[in-house]
């Protein structure tokens, strides 16, 4: 593959002003790298917080909600938060990670290597094959975990927990002095760690035990961090165009109100309204095509609403719907279970852990933020609703009535999601028509669910920062069509996908769907799945030689008429084919840097014949 043509298709489909504008901001760190001292001419100056009672939480109805959860569920959040206290974090909701105590901040435990406190932030890479991911790092100062020693202390009044956050938010400011090491490389894991500390001291705040030291030490980290998100906000806003980018404004907007900075807060609130407004589709889709960035940006977006009666800020009625519709989006193509696909990239982020419910669980966010932008749950009573009571500005969740909402056969063609719904089974498929750049190769990639288990399922992510990772992008880690040697789209690094995918033609019906892609590498793909009682059938047709992957965690069984697929000693179902196909070994990653085991079949078929496949579901 050429450079050249490389160039010309990131600047056909990225478009010259974004272009223009990362070349811009690397043109700044080699400046920065080899002029230090004109670091000043890119730094914003911000008046002194002068307050920090953005956050209005009603602790009372907090702590009858923590006790009375079932009892398997307040064990856990206690032995977690006792790990809290000697520095020992669940990482990416998963992954015990141990950074000591009192904590480095700048270690990464998995590799036992850390950065450098006296170096500026510009000069470290974000990957590095000794430290290894830097997300690592990160996931200690994005104080995530201060949350869940405050749940802790509403369950037990145990002050101990008060004094984690206490000594840990005194300890991180003197060993993270501004601009230097790795926890000032990006403004949105400042601005994570700014609302959550400011979320965390409402709770210690308002049951009267956090001290004037403890306000000293957030007003500081509050400077600090709203600082650095106006300093390096051109990255977020005109080179990334995404995620960080709302997380960034929220950020924004908490900084702006606790220094009392109205320029800035009318200003963020508007570029939210853009922003919203460019990076959801009418339909709910979200432009990073995963579900797992979606819940990072609604669970931004249900802060910015938490925060809108202490700052005054309102969003217009048209991002207010694109909210919902988000929302609903992610209620049509979720299990009843309350997991959804493993669609698109998956970093392992839920930063604002205020539920005893899975990571894997997105109920809780789209239950909160839907509450927030309409009015009403789409979820009856359940753990689940505590994330709705941290930010519900105080109201009781009895402010929020119930209305039922059926899943159902569902389209969303802007989205490029389609939803297929049977009495006991149900199926997504995937075919986009690019607007934004993509992630994944994982076009007209077909997920199936039975009686809640994920029998068909997507590979994941595992890391940015690997050559697993790398693999898990491409079309072999998706249940599609592969053709040898031309992936769906082509790859640079772990995020620059280019010479995107044409969606050809797509049809929707109430049991049935049909659609085609072209690849710029040279083939096209035609896949149309029909779902009825009794199974799936679905039948596939290139203009070259292919295979048809399915990915599965299920037990596979190989026979003369195809496979069996069971779970927990249940038989769910069986894939039959004409074309025989093969089985290996395989992993998936339903959480960042954790692989479990899988299974890949592989049917064989080959150019201008139909490969029909049938599911019989048990």
């Amino acid at each position: 593959m050429s450079k050249l043509r490389m160039l010309r298709s990131v600047f056909r489909e990225y478009g010259l002003g974004w272009a223009f504008y990362r070349t811009l901001y690397s043109a700044k760190l080699k400046l920065l790298a080899a002029l230090p001292a004109c670091e000043g001419l890119f730094e914003k100056k911000t008046p002194f917080p002068k307050r920090l009672d953005l956050f209005t939480v009603d602790t009372a109805a907090l702590r009858r909600f923590l006790q009375a959860l079932p009892e398997e569920d307040k064990n856990a959040l206690i032995r977690e938060a006792d790990g809290l206290c000697e520095g020992r974090i669940v990482g990416f909701s998963s992954l015990l990670l141990d950074y000591g105590n009192p904590i480095d901040w700048q270690k990464n435990p998995l590799t036992g290597e850390r950065c450098s406190e006296k170096t500026k932030w510009y000069r470290i890479p974000d990957f590095n094959e000794k430290r290894g991911d830097i997300k690592v790092t990160w996931e200690a100062s994005r104080f995530s975990h201060f949350l869940t020693l405050a749940r802790a202390f509403l369950l037990t009044g145990e002050k101990k927990y008060y004094e984690a956050f206490s000594r840990q938010l005194e300890d991180w400011l003197k060993n993270n002095p501004y601009g230097f090491g790795a926890n000032f490389k990006c403004g949105q894991e400042c601005s994570f760690r700014m609302i959550n500390a400011l979320l965390a001291y409402a709770v210690f705040r308002e049951s009267g035990i956090a001290s004037p030291k403890d306000k000293e030490n957030l007003l500081e980290l509050v400077d600090r961090c709203y600082r650095k998100i106006l300093s390096n906000f051109f990255y977020a806003y005109r080179c990334i165009k995404n995620n960080h980018t709302v997380s960034e404004l929220a950020g924004m907007i908490a900084g702006a109100w606790c220094t009392e900075d109205p320029k800035h807060l009318r200003k963020a609130y508007k570029m939210l309204a853009a922003t919203v407004d460019r990076q959801f589709t009418e339909d709910g889709g979200y432009r990073q095509f995963s579900f797992n960035y979606q819940r990072l940006a609604l669970q931004d977006l249900e802060c910015v609403l938490s925060m809108g009666e202490k700052t005054g800020g309102v969003l217009p009625e048209r991002c207010l719907q694109k909210i919902r519709n988000a929302a609903l989006l992610m209620y049509q193509c979720q299990d009843e279970s309350g997991d959804m696909p493993n669609y698109g990239s998956n970093d392992g982020a839920l930063v604002f852990p205020v539920t005893s419910c899975g990571y894997r669980d997105f109920r809780p966010t789209v239950n909160a933020v839907h509450a927030l932008a309409a009015g009403w749950r789409l979820y009856g009573s359940g753990k689940h609703e505590e994330e709705l009571l941290w930010f519900s500005g105080g109201k009781p969740i009895e402010r929020f009535p119930v209305r039922a909402v059926a899943r159902r056969t569902s389209a969303f063609p802007s989205a490029g999601l389609f939803t297929l719904r049977g009495e006991n089974a149900w199926a997504m498929i995937v075919l986009n028509d690019y607007r934004s750049r993509p992630a994944h190769m994982d076009q007209l990639h077909f997920d199936l669910w039975i009686r809640g288990v994920n029998v068909l399922c997507d590979g994941g992510t595992y890391s940015y920062a690997s050559e697993t990772g790398k693999r898990l992008i491409r079309n072999e880690s998706h249940n599609t069509a592969i053709v040898a040697d031309r992936p769906q789209m082509n790859q640079k690094g772990p995020f620059l996908l280019y010479d995107w995918t044409k969606r050809e033609t797509v049809f929707f019906g109430e049991d049935r769907f049909e659609g085609a892609l072209l690849s710029r590498n040279g083939y096209r793909h035609q896949r149309s799945v029909r779902l009825s009682g009794s199974g799936v059938e679905i039948a596939d047709t290139a203009d070259r030689d292919f295979e048809i992957a399915f990915h599965t965690p299920c037990k596979v069984v190989k026979s003369e008429r195809g496979f069996q697929l069971s779970a927990g000693g249940e038989t769910l179902c069986r894939i039959e084919t004409e074309s025989g196909g093969s089985v290996s070994a395989e992993t998936r990653s339903l959480y960042y840097l954790r692989e479990d085991p899988a299974t890949s079949i592989r049917i064989k078929g080959s150019a201008g014949h139909t490969v029909t496949t049938k599911i019989k579901i048990f």
